[in-house]
C-alpha cells in the first residue's frame, strides 16, 4: 500500500510517518498544506492520501477541502481523513460528495497503528470507515423528528456498527450472531428507511448518510 501524508506539524507528520514504515506501510510522499499534498497526490499516485482537516493558512477545514478534490479528480485515490475534535459534519459532507473509498478517524487514534491501517485497508476496498466516537456521540442524540423511530434497539445498533464501516462478517463476529442474522437486520433497516432496490453498497451509503443526519 503506497500513502501520502499530509500534515502540517512536522513533528506529528514524522510520527505518523514512522508508524506507517514500521506497520510496513510505503509512505511515497508528504506533505505540510493542502497544495502540496494535491501537488503529491498528482505526482505519486498513492492509494491512500492521509490528510489533516485543518491545514494552512485558515486551519479550518483545508484538508476536508483537498480530500474532496481528491476523490473528484482521482477517483483511484483512497482519503482518510484525521481531525482532533468529533465533528460528525464533516464527516457527513465527506460521504455525501464520494462515498466509498473514504474515511474519517480521530486523531488520537494515529497512536493505535493497527487501527489505522485497518482503516487505509479497509477503505482501499472501496468501504467507508467512520470514527466510533462520532457514531457513539449520534447514538446519543434526541430528536423531535427521527427517520430512524422506527428500528428496534439492535437495528439502531447494526446500523451504528455500519457507519463504522463494518462488513456483514465483522458485525456477525461483533455482534456474536450468525452472519444470517445480521443480514436480516441489515434488510429490515433498508426496508423501514424505504430505500429503493439498489446495490447492497450503495444502499448501506444511503443508509449510513441517513444515521449521520438524523442519528
Amino acid at each position: 500500500m503506497r500513502v501520502v501524508v499530509a500534515d502540517d506539524t512536522l513533528l506529528t507528520r514524522a510520527g505518523i510517518v514512522t508508524l506507517l514504515r514500521q506497520a510496513g506501510i510505503e509512505v511515497v510522499g508528504e506533505a505540510a498544506d493542502a497544495a502540496e499534498l494535491l501537488e503529491q497526490v498528482g505526482r505519486h499516485r498513492p492509494d491512500v492520501a492521509l490528510v489533516d482537516i485543518r491545514m494552512p493558512p485558515t486551519h479550518t477545514d483545508e484538508g476536508l477541502v483537498a480530500a474532496r478534490e481528491i476523490r473528484a479528480t482521482h477517483p483511484e485515490v483512497s482519503v482518510l481523513v484525521l481531525s482532533q475534535y468529533v465533528e460528525p459534519a464533516y464527516a457527513l459532507q465527506l460521504l455525501e460528495d464520494h462515498p466509498e473509498r473514504v474515511g474519517y478517524l480521530l486523531k488520537d487514534r494515529v497512536f493505535d497503528i493497527a487501527t489505522v491501517v485497518d482503516a487505509l485497508r479497509r477503505i482501499c476496498d472501496d468501504e467507508n470507515v467512520i470514527d466510533p466516537t462520532i457514531v457513539s456521540q449520534l447514538l446519543r442524540r434526541q430528536r423531535t423528528t427521527d427517520p430512524l423511530a422506527t428500528l428496534t434497539t439492535r437495528e439502531r445498533e447494526v446500523l451504528g456498527l455500519l457507519a463504522e464501516g463494518m462488513s456483514n462478517k465483522a458485525l456477525a463476529a461483533r455482534l456474536c450472531v450468525a452472519e444470517r442474522t445480521v443480514e436480516a437486520h441489515v434488510t429490515q433497516i433498508f426496508l423501514k428507511l424505504d430505500l429503493p432496490e439498489s446495490t447492497d453498497l450503495h444502499r448501506r451509503v444511503v443508509a449510513v448518510l441517513t444515521f449521520l443526519r438524523n442519528g
